[in-house]
Order: C-alpha cells, then sequence, then structure tokens
C-alpha cells in the first residue's frame, strides 16, 4: 500500500512535530542525515514515513487473511486442544530451558505438558 505524499506542494496544509532527545541521539541522526545528503528534517520526516507505511502494510497483511467457516472452526479448536507435544519439541524444550533459563529441574507443567512461558 503506498501512502501519497503532498510534503512540497504549495497548496498542502503543513503541520508540525517536534521531539525531544538526547544531543548524542541527534548527532547520529544528523550524522546520517549527512551521509544521505539531505537536511535533518527531511531525513527525520522520509525515515519516519518510510516507518510508517512498512506498519500500515504489515497490518494491511494481517486483516487481510481470510479463513473459510470450516478453516476457522478448525483453527480455533486447536486453539483449545493442542495436539501434545512430540519428542522433537520436548528435546528442543528442554534445551531451551537449560541454555536460555538454567531451569532442568522441572520438564513439565501441569498433565505432562511443557510449561509455556
Amino acid at each position: 500500500m503506498a501512502i501519497k505524499h503532498d510534503s512540497d506542494t504549495e497548496n498542502s496544509v503543513r503541520g508540525r512535530i517536534t521531539a525531544r532527545l538526547s544531543a548524542e541521539k541527534q548527532e547520529v541522526l544528523q550524522l546520517a542525515a549527512d551521509l544521505s545528503g539531505s537536511t535533518l528534517n527531511q531525513f527525520v520526516v522520509q525515515s519516519a514515513l518510510r516507518a510508517a507505511e512498512h506498519v500500515i502494510e504489515q497490518e494491511d497483511v494481517i486483516r487481510s487473511i481470510r479463513l473459510t467457516v470450516e478453516q476457522s472452526q478448525r483453527f480455533f479448536a486447536l486453539l483449545d486442544a493442542p495436539a501434545k507435544p512430540n519428542e522433537a519439541l520436548q528435546r528442543a524444550m528442554e534445551r531451551f530451558r537449560k541454555t536460555k533459563i538454567g531451569n532442568t529441574h522441572s520438564k513439565s507443567g501441569p498433565e505432562g505438558r511443557p510449561q509455556q512461558f
């Protein structure tokens, strides 16, 4: 989804955005603006617009997922009653516990299912 920008037309109404940031962050932004051959204001506006367009595009993708009634029912049934973890998943979860949280004592939660994080 592309967004039309009217920033350079004489008839467009201009807004103003003010940002407070540390001197170090401003120096980084100024350096990036200098390297890209633009003013600080141009660099910040263009970067913010690119980020905004990316967020909007991602939201459009999420909203465009369409399921039939049968697919929706299956999806929610799987959420309500997930399959039991197989051996590969259990091994992966154990490796995660050992490397990321250092918890090797508790291998499973209630009903023998691996704990959720």
